[in-house]
């Protein structure tokens, strides 16, 4: 062929497949951040959209970076069941919690730790989407919760509307006292009469 007949050939699959077909991969989402306090658990949620149909061979791993940036550690791996880690710090810590057909590969961690702080990714492939994004989020286990405006505001309104059920209250019983005590200053003056 010479490139003017090359040039002018159509557009078919067959000339150019690559070109046509969507490119594949798999897409995972996560949190960017997540604060949970000490000694309870999480649920570390991560979904998964691909532009293959679910495969049976379809995998899910989970790895942790502390922050110091040692090396990663294994969390948890998921190929048709979830597997349990032998060894490690989140060994009889970490339990499934997805589900693959709602696009689901989130799991639980439990009695989080100082030492769990750091960052967490979630990978998903999909054969024959095996390339695509790695979900990462950075876990901070703090003492205890801090409070959110959202907190703070609900405190201040609750106190506000605390102090004003009082303040109505005493205002109430101070005309009633006075009403009262009117009624006897009249009841007096009737019988000095």
């Amino acid at each position: 062929l010479t490139p003017r007949q090359y040039f002018s050939l159509p557009l078919t699959p067959a000339v150019f497949p690559a070109a046509l077909r969507p490119a594949a991969a798999v897409q995972v989402h996560t949190s960017k951040e997540v604060d949970a306090v000490n000694g309870t658990n999480l649920r570390l949620k991560c979904t998964f959209s691909s532009s293959s149909p679910i495969s049976q061979h379809l995998s899910v791993t989970w790895n942790f970076q502390p922050e110091d940036l040692s090396s990663h550690e294994p969390v948890f791996y998921y190929l048709k069941e979830p597997y349990k880690l032998s060894a490690g710090r989140f060994k009889e810590r970490v339990t499934w919690d997805g589900n693959i057909e709602r696009n689901d590969v989130s799991i639980i961690i439990w009695n989080l730790q100082p030492t769990d702080n750091g960052t967490f990714t979630c990978q998903v492939k999909n054969p024959p989407d095996v390339d695509g994004t790695i979900g990462e989020v950075r876990l901070r286990v703090v003492e205890k919760v801090h409070f959110s405006e959202i907190h703070f505001l609900a405190v201040a309104i609750g106190s506000a509307c605390v102090l004003m059920i009082i303040v109505v209250t005493v205002v109430i019983i101070c005309r009633h006292h006075r009403k009262k005590a009117q009624e006897k200053r009249i009841e007096v003056a009737d019988t000095e009469l």
